[in-house]
Protein backbone atom coordinates (compact mmCIF):
# COMPACT_ATOMS: atom_id res chain seq x y z
CA UNK A 1 0.00 0.00 0.00
CA UNK A 2 1.15 3.58 -0.66
CA UNK A 3 2.67 5.18 2.42
CA UNK A 4 1.60 8.73 1.52
CA UNK A 5 -2.06 9.82 1.23
CA UNK A 6 -3.03 10.38 -2.42
CA UNK A 7 -4.06 13.91 -3.44
CA UNK A 8 -3.30 16.66 -5.96
CA UNK A 9 -2.45 20.30 -5.35
CA UNK A 10 -4.84 22.19 -7.64
CA UNK A 11 -4.79 25.94 -8.46
CA UNK A 12 -7.91 26.29 -6.29
CA UNK A 13 -6.15 24.69 -3.31
CA UNK A 14 -3.11 26.95 -3.73
CA UNK A 15 -5.29 30.04 -4.08
CA UNK A 16 -7.39 29.35 -0.96
CA UNK A 17 -4.35 28.32 1.10
CA UNK A 18 -2.69 31.59 0.10
CA UNK A 19 -5.76 33.59 1.12
CA UNK A 20 -5.78 31.84 4.50
CA UNK A 21 -2.14 32.75 5.09
CA UNK A 22 -2.74 36.37 4.11
CA UNK A 23 -5.74 36.63 6.42
CA UNK A 24 -3.76 35.10 9.28
CA UNK A 25 -1.12 37.73 8.69
CA UNK A 26 -3.73 40.46 9.01
CA UNK A 27 -4.98 38.88 12.24
CA UNK A 28 -1.50 38.81 13.81
CA UNK A 29 -1.15 40.65 17.09
CA UNK A 30 -4.77 40.23 18.19
CA UNK A 31 -3.82 38.31 21.35
CA UNK A 32 -3.99 41.53 23.38
CA UNK A 33 -7.54 42.41 22.34
CA UNK A 34 -9.92 42.38 25.35
CA UNK A 35 -12.65 40.66 23.32
CA UNK A 36 -10.55 37.52 22.77
CA UNK A 37 -11.46 35.55 25.96
CA UNK A 38 -15.16 36.15 25.30
CA UNK A 39 -14.74 35.27 21.64
CA UNK A 40 -12.84 32.07 22.50
CA UNK A 41 -15.58 30.95 24.91
CA UNK A 42 -18.30 31.70 22.39
CA UNK A 43 -16.50 29.84 19.63
CA UNK A 44 -15.95 26.82 21.88
CA UNK A 45 -19.72 26.62 22.38
CA UNK A 46 -20.28 26.89 18.63
CA UNK A 47 -17.62 24.24 17.96
CA UNK A 48 -19.03 21.69 20.40
CA UNK A 49 -22.60 22.30 19.30
CA UNK A 50 -21.65 21.90 15.64
CA UNK A 51 -19.28 18.93 15.75
CA UNK A 52 -21.57 16.87 17.97
CA UNK A 53 -24.67 18.16 16.15
CA UNK A 54 -23.36 16.85 12.83
CA UNK A 55 -23.54 13.39 14.41
CA UNK A 56 -27.12 13.89 15.64
CA UNK A 57 -26.65 15.46 19.08
CA UNK A 58 -29.92 17.16 20.07
CA UNK A 59 -28.69 19.86 22.47
CA UNK A 60 -29.31 23.50 21.60
CA UNK A 61 -26.63 26.19 21.77
CA UNK A 62 -27.98 27.36 25.12
CA UNK A 63 -27.98 23.80 26.49
CA UNK A 64 -24.38 23.31 25.36
CA UNK A 65 -23.46 26.55 27.13
CA UNK A 66 -25.19 25.29 30.28
CA UNK A 67 -23.49 21.88 30.15
CA UNK A 68 -19.96 23.25 29.83
CA UNK A 69 -20.73 25.63 32.71
CA UNK A 70 -21.25 22.49 34.82
CA UNK A 71 -24.99 22.94 35.24
CA UNK A 72 -27.77 20.39 34.71
CA UNK A 73 -30.00 20.30 31.63
CA UNK A 74 -33.02 18.22 30.76
CA UNK A 75 -31.72 16.20 27.82
CA UNK A 76 -30.73 12.62 26.91
CA UNK A 77 -27.75 11.49 29.00
CA UNK A 78 -25.89 10.35 25.88
CA UNK A 79 -26.12 13.82 24.33
CA UNK A 80 -24.93 15.48 27.54
CA UNK A 81 -21.98 13.08 27.79
CA UNK A 82 -21.03 13.79 24.18
CA UNK A 83 -20.77 17.52 24.92
CA UNK A 84 -18.95 17.03 28.22
CA UNK A 85 -16.44 14.66 26.65
CA UNK A 86 -15.87 16.86 23.60
CA UNK A 87 -15.30 19.87 25.84
CA UNK A 88 -12.70 17.94 27.87
CA UNK A 89 -11.00 16.92 24.64
CA UNK A 90 -10.78 20.44 23.20
CA UNK A 91 -9.48 21.70 26.56
CA UNK A 92 -6.59 19.23 26.47
CA UNK A 93 -5.64 20.00 22.84
CA UNK A 94 -2.51 21.96 23.79
CA UNK A 95 -1.09 18.83 25.46
CA UNK A 96 -1.53 16.55 22.42
CA UNK A 97 0.78 15.90 19.47
CA UNK A 98 -0.82 15.57 16.00
CA UNK A 99 1.73 12.90 15.01
CA UNK A 100 1.35 10.69 18.11
CA UNK A 101 -0.65 7.47 17.89
CA UNK A 102 -0.67 7.35 21.69
CA UNK A 103 -2.25 10.81 21.87
CA UNK A 104 -4.74 9.91 19.12
CA UNK A 105 -5.95 6.90 21.10
CA UNK A 106 -5.94 8.91 24.31
CA UNK A 107 -8.07 11.59 22.62
CA UNK A 108 -10.61 9.02 21.45
CA UNK A 109 -10.80 7.55 24.93
CA UNK A 110 -11.73 10.97 26.33
CA UNK A 111 -14.18 11.69 23.50
CA UNK A 112 -16.03 8.39 23.87
CA UNK A 113 -15.74 7.91 27.65
CA UNK A 114 -18.87 6.09 28.93
CA UNK A 115 -20.23 6.06 25.37
CA UNK A 116 -18.25 3.21 23.82
CA UNK A 117 -16.93 0.05 25.48
CA UNK A 118 -13.69 0.01 23.50
CA UNK A 119 -12.99 3.76 23.64
CA UNK A 120 -9.36 4.51 22.88
CA UNK A 121 -8.81 1.33 20.87
CA UNK A 122 -8.79 0.70 17.13
CA UNK A 123 -11.74 -1.26 15.83
CA UNK A 124 -11.47 -5.03 15.47
CA UNK A 125 -14.29 -5.51 12.98
CA UNK A 126 -14.92 -4.38 9.42
CA UNK A 127 -17.34 -1.47 8.93
CA UNK A 128 -19.30 0.37 6.27
CA UNK A 129 -21.25 3.63 6.37
CA UNK A 130 -24.90 3.44 5.32
CA UNK A 131 -26.75 6.51 4.03
CA UNK A 132 -30.42 5.74 3.58
CA UNK A 133 -30.58 2.40 1.76
CA UNK A 134 -27.12 2.69 0.17
CA UNK A 135 -23.61 1.88 1.29
CA UNK A 136 -21.84 5.27 1.25
CA UNK A 137 -18.39 4.07 2.27
CA UNK A 138 -16.64 0.77 2.94
CA UNK A 139 -13.70 1.35 5.27
CA UNK A 140 -10.40 -0.55 4.95
CA UNK A 141 -10.29 -3.92 6.70
CA UNK A 142 -9.66 -3.79 10.43
CA UNK A 143 -6.28 -5.52 10.20
CA UNK A 144 -5.03 -2.67 7.97
CA UNK A 145 -6.00 0.13 10.37
CA UNK A 146 -2.85 0.22 12.58
CA UNK A 147 -0.50 0.41 9.60
CA UNK A 148 -2.62 3.01 7.79
CA UNK A 149 -2.71 5.19 10.90
CA UNK A 150 1.05 4.81 11.43
CA UNK A 151 1.58 6.00 7.86
CA UNK A 152 -0.70 8.98 8.47
CA UNK A 153 1.09 10.01 11.68
CA UNK A 154 4.44 9.73 9.90
CA UNK A 155 3.09 11.89 7.08
CA UNK A 156 1.81 14.52 9.51
CA UNK A 157 5.18 14.61 11.26
CA UNK A 158 7.51 14.56 8.26
CA UNK A 159 5.71 16.65 5.63
CA UNK A 160 7.23 20.13 5.47
CA UNK A 161 6.84 21.02 1.80
CA UNK A 162 3.16 22.00 1.79
CA UNK A 163 1.19 24.34 4.09
CA UNK A 164 -0.06 22.82 7.34
CA UNK A 165 -3.58 23.94 6.47
CA UNK A 166 -3.46 21.43 3.60
CA UNK A 167 -1.89 18.73 5.81
CA UNK A 168 -4.69 19.29 8.35
CA UNK A 169 -7.34 18.81 5.64
CA UNK A 170 -5.63 15.64 4.40
CA UNK A 171 -5.50 14.24 7.95
CA UNK A 172 -9.20 14.97 8.43
CA UNK A 173 -10.12 13.12 5.26
CA UNK A 174 -7.83 10.17 5.93
CA UNK A 175 -9.31 9.65 9.40
CA UNK A 176 -12.79 9.60 7.87
CA UNK A 177 -11.61 7.22 5.13
CA UNK A 178 -9.72 4.80 7.41
CA UNK A 179 -12.53 4.95 10.00
CA UNK A 180 -10.18 3.65 12.74
CA UNK A 181 -12.78 3.36 15.50
CA UNK A 182 -16.13 1.68 15.97
CA UNK A 183 -17.67 5.12 16.62
CA UNK A 184 -16.59 8.75 16.95
CA UNK A 185 -14.62 8.96 13.69
CA UNK A 186 -16.30 12.12 12.41
CA UNK A 187 -15.66 14.04 15.61
CA UNK A 188 -12.07 12.74 15.73
CA UNK A 189 -11.41 13.80 12.14
CA UNK A 190 -12.65 17.31 12.79
CA UNK A 191 -10.79 17.55 16.10
CA UNK A 192 -7.51 16.29 14.59
CA UNK A 193 -7.73 18.94 11.88
CA UNK A 194 -8.31 21.52 14.64
CA UNK A 195 -5.30 20.16 16.54
CA UNK A 196 -2.94 20.45 13.58
CA UNK A 197 -4.18 23.97 12.90
CA UNK A 198 -3.71 25.30 16.44
CA UNK A 199 -0.19 23.85 16.53
CA UNK A 200 0.49 25.85 13.37
CA UNK A 201 -1.00 29.12 14.69
CA UNK A 202 -2.77 29.86 18.01
CA UNK A 203 -5.29 32.11 16.24
CA UNK A 204 -6.92 28.99 14.82
CA UNK A 205 -8.26 28.39 18.35
CA UNK A 206 -10.60 31.33 17.67
CA UNK A 207 -11.98 29.80 14.48
CA UNK A 208 -15.39 28.04 14.76
CA UNK A 209 -14.49 25.84 11.79
CA UNK A 210 -16.90 23.08 12.79
CA UNK A 211 -19.88 25.45 12.78
CA UNK A 212 -19.21 26.31 9.12
CA UNK A 213 -19.01 22.59 8.31
CA UNK A 214 -22.37 22.04 9.97
CA UNK A 215 -23.86 24.94 8.01
CA UNK A 216 -22.46 23.36 4.83
CA UNK A 217 -23.06 19.79 5.95
CA UNK A 218 -24.42 18.58 2.62
CA UNK A 219 -21.29 19.89 0.86
CA UNK A 220 -19.15 18.26 3.55
CA UNK A 221 -20.55 14.81 2.88
CA UNK A 222 -20.50 15.37 -0.89
CA UNK A 223 -16.79 16.25 -0.70
CA UNK A 224 -16.08 13.12 1.34
CA UNK A 225 -18.01 11.02 -1.16
CA UNK A 226 -16.33 12.62 -4.19
CA UNK A 227 -12.90 11.97 -2.70
CA UNK A 228 -13.83 8.36 -1.93
CA UNK A 229 -14.89 7.86 -5.54
CA UNK A 230 -11.76 9.52 -6.89
CA UNK A 231 -9.47 7.55 -4.58
CA UNK A 232 -7.78 10.75 -3.37
CA UNK A 233 -8.57 13.62 -1.01
CA UNK A 234 -8.32 16.52 -3.50
CA UNK A 235 -12.03 17.44 -3.53
CA UNK A 236 -12.22 17.27 0.24
CA UNK A 237 -9.14 19.50 0.62
CA UNK A 238 -10.77 22.11 -1.62
CA UNK A 239 -13.96 22.03 0.45
CA UNK A 240 -12.13 22.00 3.77
CA UNK A 241 -9.94 24.97 2.92
CA UNK A 242 -12.92 26.97 1.67
CA UNK A 243 -14.74 26.29 4.96
CA UNK A 244 -11.64 27.29 6.92
CA UNK A 245 -11.32 30.53 4.97
CA UNK A 246 -15.00 31.29 5.61
CA UNK A 247 -14.45 30.71 9.34
CA UNK A 248 -11.36 32.93 9.41
CA UNK A 249 -13.23 35.65 7.55
CA UNK A 250 -15.94 35.58 10.23
CA UNK A 251 -13.25 36.08 12.87
CA UNK A 252 -11.68 38.91 10.88
CA UNK A 253 -15.07 40.62 10.58
CA UNK A 254 -15.41 40.51 14.37
CA UNK A 255 -12.47 42.89 14.68
CA UNK A 256 -13.47 45.30 11.93
CA UNK A 257 -14.84 48.76 12.67
CA UNK A 258 -18.61 48.81 12.56
CA UNK A 259 -21.24 46.10 13.13
CA UNK A 260 -19.82 43.36 10.87
CA UNK A 261 -20.41 40.27 13.07
CA UNK A 262 -23.60 39.08 14.75
CA UNK A 263 -21.96 39.42 18.18
CA UNK A 264 -20.81 42.96 17.40
CA UNK A 265 -24.15 43.92 15.83
CA UNK A 266 -26.12 42.85 18.89
CA UNK A 267 -23.69 44.70 21.17
CA UNK A 268 -24.14 47.82 19.06
CA UNK A 269 -27.94 47.49 19.08
CA UNK A 270 -28.00 46.89 22.84
CA UNK A 271 -26.60 50.38 23.44
CA UNK A 272 -29.66 51.92 21.75
CA UNK A 273 -32.37 49.38 22.55
CA UNK A 274 -31.52 48.14 26.06
CA UNK A 275 -34.54 48.08 28.40
CA UNK A 276 -37.32 48.24 25.81
CA UNK A 277 -39.17 45.94 23.42
CA UNK A 278 -38.28 46.40 19.77
CA UNK A 279 -39.10 44.92 16.35
CA UNK A 280 -36.82 43.56 13.66
CA UNK A 281 -37.42 46.82 11.75
CA UNK A 282 -36.21 48.86 14.73
CA UNK A 283 -33.13 46.62 15.02
CA UNK A 284 -32.40 47.32 11.35
CA UNK A 285 -32.85 51.06 11.96
CA UNK A 286 -29.95 50.93 14.42
CA UNK A 287 -27.88 48.76 12.04
CA UNK A 288 -28.60 50.48 8.74
CA UNK A 289 -26.38 48.35 6.47
CA UNK A 290 -27.86 44.87 7.13
CA UNK A 291 -30.59 42.99 5.28
CA UNK A 292 -33.81 41.71 6.84
CA UNK A 293 -32.51 38.12 6.55
CA UNK A 294 -29.33 39.03 8.46
CA UNK A 295 -31.40 40.82 11.10
CA UNK A 296 -33.58 37.74 11.55
CA UNK A 297 -30.52 35.50 11.95
CA UNK A 298 -28.98 37.90 14.47
CA UNK A 299 -32.15 38.03 16.54
CA UNK A 300 -32.83 34.30 16.43
CA UNK A 301 -29.25 33.56 17.48
CA UNK A 302 -29.58 36.10 20.31
CA UNK A 303 -32.73 34.39 21.56
CA UNK A 304 -31.07 30.96 21.45
CA UNK A 305 -28.03 32.26 23.34
CA UNK A 306 -30.32 33.91 25.94
CA UNK A 307 -29.08 37.39 25.08
CA UNK A 308 -32.62 38.28 24.00
CA UNK A 309 -36.16 37.30 24.90
CA UNK A 310 -38.90 37.20 22.26
CA UNK A 311 -42.66 37.79 22.34
CA UNK A 312 -44.88 36.91 19.40
CA UNK A 313 -44.11 35.16 16.13
CA UNK A 314 -42.78 36.02 12.69
CA UNK A 315 -43.48 39.59 11.52
CA UNK A 316 -45.21 40.49 14.80
CA UNK A 317 -42.28 39.35 16.97
CA UNK A 318 -40.87 41.77 19.54
CA UNK A 319 -37.50 41.41 21.25
CA UNK A 320 -35.84 42.70 24.40
CA UNK A 321 -32.25 42.45 25.58
CA UNK A 322 -31.79 40.52 28.83
CA UNK A 323 -29.66 42.00 31.59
Amino acid sequence: MSSDPPFQITPQILSIAGEIQRLLGRLEGLESRPILPELRRGHRILTLHASCGIEGNSLSLEQVKTVIAGEAVIAPLKDVLEIQNANRLYEMASKLSPSSERDFLRAHKVLMDKLLDNAGKFRKGNVGIIKGDKVAHVAPKANLVPKLMQNLFRYIKDTKSIPRTIVASIAHYEIEFIHPFADGNGRMGRFWQHLILIKEHPLFALVPFESVIRKRQKEYYSALSASDQAGESTKFIEFSLSALLESLTEVWNTFQPGPTSSLHRRKTARQSLQGKWFSRKEYMTVLKSISSATASRDLNEGVELKELTRSGDKARAKYRFLE
